[in-house]
């Protein structure tokens, strides 16, 4: 007798998923895999096999009679835990505004064997303008040969280079003959401008040309300069392919690039930017990343949510394992979740009215996430966020674990509203913010990046901007105080 498909495990529901999941799943799932978008072998048939799902499941008759069928349900065992912290045992009863912040952890379960490392589907997307030339690219090229040699058979491994236009320099493949691929690559010159959603875009299509649900897919984009005239559309592309379960990186090589732009369009993936300052960092950094990228537990990993009147979301931030800002949007990518790490994220409530002896709702929704392997279904854990409403003050302290890393972010904070005021003209203000900033950093020991934020606040004053080194290392410094410690 053939095994029976289990149409539940196709969609990745469970079996008491209501119509309204059943629906959503399939449009998630279809979107994913349909035909015109996807050409990698195996997933035509699990479009196929999605459609015949969802017919069955959306038709209560069809759904009851094939339920009789199925032989009981083996309990899952999620293999990711949830640790949720608060800033405040109980709300007052209040007509005026009160802050509240949570603290949310995902990790893997020490008591669940970790999964095999899924097959990396890999794109550089490498930026090779004349502003390029010299050590910085001639250490791309070397670390692009590394990554080559050290990609494990299944992985699969593209390179594409940009200027005005894009070229794909190895297409996407496996198991790459590594002598003749590195000989293209020594080959790369540069010259031109900086064009970078041609880059994105080429990269994005060469991934797609192999992705796969059991796949760790990321494009990492190199640059050492800005864009112009074509922000809108990388922005739209980054869309896209968080809609792919796409992760984009960006790493900002020198001072000329444009750090919010890169932020933006890797937030929206799930991915994050990063500062070189120096070309001899590159390749420890960008190797560093692949090896991380190497061990991921689970991907996919997505907060849908939704906040009820009266509640403010103001400020989301990632801490761990990639401090970053992220939107405030009803449907996040919060990044994989890496073998022996966890996913952290700092959430700023604002409560405008409470009535006594409520329970408040701050938010509510959904985490979901996919194993990496061929044959394993999403996986949602169910969110909700709240405090009882009484009136008596907190018995006990914030949490240690809040009250740290606030003291931390309140410096990246600093540097944001010193930018946000020096955007709308407002030098002085900005000018006091980088030095305020710089004594918390002197509190700390942070010398350096302290004497770095008072010459910016001097620059700013007497020249009306930010220098392009300077502000970089202020933004990336602060950021990289929430997960480096202290440096001294």
């Amino acid at each position: 007798m053939a095994h029976k498909k289990d149409y539940y495990a196709i969609l990745g529901i469970s079996r008491n998923a209501s119509p309204e999941e059943i629906r959503q799943a399939y449009f998630d799932a279809a979107r994913r895999l349909h035909p015109d978008k996807n050409v990698a072998p195996g997933e035509t048939e699990l479009f196929i096999e999605v459609q015949e799902a969802y017919e069955t499941l959306a038709n209560p008759k069809k759904r009851a009679k094939y339920d009789a069928t199925l032989p009981p349900e083996q309990p899952v065992q999620i293999p990711i835990e949830t640790r949720i912290l608060y800033s405040r045992q109980n709300l007052l009863p209040l007509q005026e505004s009160q802050l509240v912040y949570v603290l949310l952890e995902l990790a893997p379960r020490p008591d669940v064997p970790p999964p095999p490392a899924p097959p990396l589907n890999l794109c550089l997307v490498i930026d090779h303008s004349t502003s390029m030339q010299g050590k910085n690219i001639e250490v791309v090229k070397d670390t692009a040969i590394q990554i080559m040699r050290r990609l494990r058979p299944e992985d699969y491994f593209s390179l594409v280079i940009f200027n005005d236009k894009a070229e794909v320099i190895i297409p996407s493949q496996s198991g790459a003959d590594v002598k003749r691929m590195e000989s293209r690559i020594h080959m790369i010159q540069c010259a031109g401008g900086t064009e970078i959603f041609s880059g994105l875009e080429t990269g994005y299509k060469e991934l797609l040309r192999y992705m796969r649900r059991s796949s760790a897919t990321h494009l990492i984009l190199l640059t050492d300069g800005r864009t112009y005239g074509d922000e809108e559309k990388c922005i739209e592309l980054a869309r896209k392919a968080a809609e792919q379960n796409i992760t984009i990186r960006g790493l900002g090589i020198g001072a000329d690039w444009n750090d919010v732009f890169l932020d933006e369009i890797s937030s929206l993936t799930g991915g994050n930017s990063m500062y070189i300052s120096r070309p001899e960092d590159i390749q420890r950094i960008l190797m560093d990343e692949i090896n991380r990228l190497s061990t991921v537990y689970a991907q996919e990993t997505t907060l849908e949510f939704k906040i009820p009147a009266d509640i403010e979301l103001r400020y989301l931030f990632r801490i761990k394992p990639d401090p970053t800002l992220l939107s405030s949007t009803d449907s996040i990518k919060l990044g994989p979740v890496i073998q022996h790490a966890s996913i952290q994220v700092l959430m700023e409530f604002v409560v405008h009215q409470a009535r006594e002896n409520q329970v408040l709702t701050l938010l509510e929704g959904k985490i979901g996430f996919t194993l990496p392997h061929p044959k394993t279904k999403n996986i949602s854990l169910l969110l909700k966020l709240n405090r009882p409403v009484k009136n008596e003050l907190d018995a006990e302290p914030p949490p240690a674990e809040i009250v740290n890393a606030l003291s931390k972010l309140i410096l990246y904070r600093l540097q944001e509203q010193a930018r946000q005021e020096a955007q709308a003209g407002d030098f002085e203000h900005a000018a006091e913010h980088l030095q305020y900033l710089a004594t918390h950093l002197l509190a700390r020991g942070e010398r350096e990046l302290a004497k770095t934020a008072l010459l910016e606040a001097d620059h700013l004053r007497r020249q009306g901007d930010f220098s392009k080194v300077g502000i970089k290392e202020i933004k990336y410094g602060t950021r990289a105080l929430l997960t480096a410690g202290e440096r001294k």
